[in-house]
């Protein structure tokens, strides 16, 4: 299987304080990853290095064979805007856009016309079973439709990867699974690469795959081959 992304020897600290010790990972195309482990482990720097967010002090991460901790600030920028996606665990909208205009946001950022990037964002509101809220602000929204609205701003632009943050922790468990099921179910129809960071198992469970890390280290199931 070709590796969608990799990071190999990944270290970052902020400060004097470690937080990735020579983290290895290596994801390939279409695979569902959760990237497990407790709060302060490491796991979302690894996730915001994987994604171009944070420049590691030392490693190397690879999207399609690019070094993208090599490339400078713009060029990242552009690599998230065209190849990610991204889901965060309180949806994170622009309150000041409705919900049709925060979903087509990553289209209007790469360039598609606005009535264009509105009509490709009002398709994903009955699939995500938020049909109707397509003129709500996110303060009109509850925890679980507001997530569905960040879940189809993330997967708009047909992302080769997402990348979800803790996508369930404000949300119920009953929400939380609807939109486990939605993501997924999204993911494979399209080929998604997915990399889900979670502390819960009930989250992981929909994963192909988990990794656990450890004071900056994956650590477990066992050793991660890096192609």
């Amino acid at each position: 299987m070709t590796a969608a992304l990799s990071a190999r020897g990944v270290e970052l600290s902020f400060g004097a304080t470690p937080a990735l010790r020579g983290a290895d990972l290596a994801v390939t195309e279409g695979e569902i990853v959760a990237v497990m482990g407790p709060s302060g482990s490491g796991k979302s720097t690894l996730l915001h290095c994987l994604a171009g967010i944070l420049v590691p002090d030392a490693g190397e991460i690879d999207v399609d064979g690019v070094r993208i901790n090599d490339l400078d600030e713009t060029a990242r920028s552009e690599l998230r805007r065209d190849r990610f996606g991204f889901v965060f665990q309180f949806g994170q909208l622009v309150p000041e856009l409705t919900a049709v205009e925060n979903v087509a946001l990553p289209l209007l950022l790469a360039g598609v016309r606005r009535d264009a990037a509105i009509r490709r964002a009002r398709q994903w509101f009955g699939p995500l079973g938020v049909e109707g809220l397509e003129s709500r602000r996110s303060g009109e929204l509850s925890g679980g439709q507001a997530q569905r609205v960040a879940l189809a701003r993330g997967l708009v632009a047909e992302p080769k990867v997402l990348f979800a943050d803790e996508p369930t922790g404000a949300l119920d468990s009953f929400t939380g699974e609807q939109v486990m099921d939605l993501l997924v179910a999204s993911a494979r129809e399209r080929g998604t690469t997915v990399v889900l960071v979670t502390h819960e198992a009930r989250v992981a469970a929909y994963a192909d795959r988990e990794v656990m890390v450890r004071d900056g280290r994956v650590t477990t199931p066992a050793e991660v081959v890096v192609p």
